[in-house]
């Protein structure tokens, strides 16, 4: 069976098999459960700001391109919250500790969810929708919030098995 590459990864009881040993069930390899989680918690603080900067932009009927950057920019800054401040106060290290053990894996996990995430959001029309209450709106904002999910799960299973992401956060 595979495991996790962190030590506090393995350490979680929802990691743990849920068949006991010798069991013919069939059960998830605990490396797809910590990057489902690990991915699961980069899509928190994604769609936080995400949501924010699309509240702002149609709002505001800036430009698509406006409300990209802002939504971005925003993904990031609370993305990189969660992440560093769950490590500060779970692993003790200090601001820079941790935002030398995230950076990496962040920067790359959030970046291929934001792309995906606008590129769907802008595709069905939410971000040139007139007003945040129309069904585009919605809809780009309910498709792209799944869409973020599965394109960043391969990658944070990937950026796990090499050691690049830390999923104790």
């Amino acid at each position: 069976m595979e495991q996790d590459v962190e030590p506090c990864c393995t350490q979680n009881k929802m990691d743990a098999p849920e068949s006991s040993p010798g069991s013919d069930e069939p059960r998830a390899p605990l490396g797809l459960i910590s990057s489902a989680k690990a991915t699961m918690h980069c899509l928190t603080g994604c769609t936080i700001g995400e949501v924010l900067g699309l509240l702002i932009g149609v709002s505001l009927q800036w430009p698509p391109l406006y409300t990209i950057a802002l939504c971005v920019l925003l993904a990031f800054a609370v993305g990189f919250y969660m992440a560093i401040s769950s490590i500060m106060a779970n692993e003790g290290l200090s601001f820079m500790g941790a935002f030398r053990a995230v950076w990496l894996g962040e920067v790359i996990s959030m970046g291929i969810m934001e792309i995906v995430m606008n590129w769907v959001d802008y595709s069905v029309g939410g971000m040139s929708a007139a007003s945040v209450f129309t069904p585009a709106f919605l809809l780009g904002l309910g498709l792209a919030i799944p869409a973020g999910f599965l394109a960043a799960w391969p990658v944070n299973y990937w950026l796990l098995s090499k050691e690049i992401k830390n999923c104790c956060h």
